[in-house]
């Protein structure tokens, strides 16, 4: 391994984040650096064999790209994958793991939480109690809905079963179509997508942010869905066009949405977003549970002693889709 007795990892965090938990025992194998800008990675990055990425955003690595000599397998703390996926990377071998898994239950939670404020009105409730105004209101039923999950992947998955055991009705949309998963009452194909956006009172967005993603939720999707649809994005923000989601829920084309991530983050204070009624926001979080962090960094060791003794990964990220798995 090079001219160290043990293998070099350098560790990618955002500037001003601390050293992720558990870093302690990868040390007693390796060499551990820690980069957090283009410039400490052009100083890291030489001799480094493999690198944990807890900065899902980051630019540098492929402005520092040069600098990587020796690297061969890339592990990001994340489920999104997108900003590692540029050319330099994606053409070359270097393998590419992410975290898939560690978010999916908590996810899959915010999801059916988020469908049972809506059916239950707990945001028009919360607004009543802080005004001291009692007021009484029929709600819907969540059994019996549709709820058509775009990307039906691992995080998808879970969203399927929970919002079946609360007896509704789970759709997905996936790159193959298919009849008899277990998770959903069926997966459709891709070319589907505004046919199946008709039937759905509930359309939430799992889908990874890849160049065919990429402003999927736009104008003409708005208009295919239900007037009484609501829509949730745990995904990317990048996969709806913002200013086409306002003007349909302001034209009541839709009838809400519950979003956890957005184009521009975090969010501007004047964002028109804030003060709509029905729309629930959060920042960020729907799969930070408490000890995500720990769970990451678990997760990459139990990976990197995989590596270490010439055992095959696990989750390996499909360079050319852009995400694990093959849904």
């Amino acid at each position: 391994m090079s001219q160290h007795s043990k293998p070099v990892v350098t560790v990618l965090t955002a500037p001003g984040e601390q050293e992720p938990p558990g870093m302690e025992s990868l040390r007693a194998r390796a060499e551990v650096r820690f980069a957090s800008d283009e410039a400490t990675l052009r100083s890291t990055l030489p001799g480094t064999d493999v690198m944990m990425v807890t900065d899902f955003r980051t630019e540098a690595l492929e402005a520092a790209w040069g600098c990587a000599d020796k690297l061969k397998w890339i592990h990001a703390t994340s489920a999104g994958v997108d900003a590692l996926m540029f050319p330099a990377l994606t053409e070359g071998d270097v393998v590419v793991t992410n975290a898939r898994g560690i978010f999916d239950r908590t996810i899959a939670e915010y999801v059916l939480c988020t469908i049972l404020m809506f059916a239950k009105d707990f945001p028009g409730s919360i607004r009543l109690q802080m005004k001291h105004q009692w007021k009484h209101r029929d709600t819907e039923r969540a059994e019996g809905k549709r709820v058509l999950v775009v990307g039906a992947g691992s995080i998808g998955r879970q969203i399927g079963r929970l919002v079946a055991a609360a007896g509704m009705q789970p759709h997905g949309i996936a790159r193959t179509a298919r009849t008899d998963d277990p998770d959903f009452v069926a997966v459709h194909g891709n070319n589907e997508l505004y046919d199946q956006l008709g039937h759905a009172d509930y359309v939430v967005i799992a889908a990874p942010l890849t160049p065919q993603t990429e402003g999927l939720f736009d104008e003409k999707a708005f208009k295919a869905m239900k007037s009484t649809a609501r829509l949730i994005n745990i995904g990317r923000g990048p996969v709806v066009k913002t200013n086409d989601l306002i003007a349909a829920l302001k034209a009541g084309e839709i009838a809400g949405a519950g979003l956890d991530v957005f184009e521009e983050e975090p969010l501007p204070e004047d964002h028109p977003l804030w003060d709509m009624e029905n729309v629930i926001m959060t920042a960020h979080m729907a799969g930070d549970f408490i000890g995500w962090k720990r769970a990451l960094t678990d997760q990459f060791l139990e990976n990197f002693d995989r590596w270490h003794s010439g055992e095959e990964l696990f989750n390996p990220v499909n360079k050319e889709l852009g995400y694990a798995g093959s849904s």
